[in-house]
């Protein structure tokens, strides 16, 4: 489990492709990871990565083909930069909302705009995924991008919009997206399961929703 507070951005240090999956060697900020265990979880730019190696402030990460499909990990290089958090632990503060790690789909970066000191930024939602994402999007309602824990402030019928203070931009990788760019997608649970048990129930009483 995890909270969608990035705890800060690490550097990809090297990215291979074995067979159909990849093998990343992340950096993390020195002693973040002191503790780290062989099996843990660690949500890099939100994708709940289990630690299959470690050595000292570089964790070792294998990411299955399924993955690299439907997220942004398979676009990583050397040198990138990516957001992470460690797995919550009993008793921790949740700041965002209660997240998975689990990415539905990726969205694309359509339009950045600067307003006073806070950033605005626009996705387009990616249509060539079956799964519709935007059937649990909604106005000032939670959304997971790329690990962090975000409210839409805007929405259109194939967009979303949300707005970042500075504090945000310094603690992601957001401040360093362009338009074009792909962000990992994560639905906000409470919201995925109270859509899908309403519509079952107007299903089974035969309404049918436009």
């Amino acid at each position: 489990m995890f909270t969608g507070i990035v705890q800060g951005v690490a550097s990809v240090k090297s990215s291979e492709t074995v067979g159909r999956n990849k093998r990343l060697d992340i950096l993390f900020p020195a002693g973040v990871m002191m503790d780290q265990q062989l099996g843990a979880s660690v949500a890099i730019n939100g994708v709940c990565l289990t630690v299959s190696a470690l050595a000292h402030d570089v964790l070792t990460f294998d990411v299955i083909d399924t993955t690299l499909a439907l997220t942004n990990i398979g676009l990583l290089n050397a040198g990138d930069s990516v957001n992470f958090e460690r797995a919550a632990r009993m008793g921790d503060e949740v700041g965002g909302h209660v997240m998975s790690g689990h990415i539905m789909t990726s969205v694309t970066v359509s339009r950045i705009e600067q307003v006073g000191e806070s950033v605005h930024i626009r996705f387009t939602t990616d249509r060539q995924h079956e799964i519709d994402a935007r059937r649990y999007l909604f106005d000032k309602g939670y959304v997971g991008l790329n690990g962090s824990s975000l409210t839409i402030s805007n929405i259109g019928d194939d967009w979303i919009e949300v707005s970042l203070i500075p504090e945000t931009l310094r603690l992601t990788t957001f401040g360093q997206l362009a338009v074009g760019d792909k962000v990992n997608l994560e639905i906000d649970a409470h919201t995925q399961a109270t859509v899908d048990t309403v519509e079952r129930v107007l299903k089974e009483r035969g309404i049918v929703l436009p």
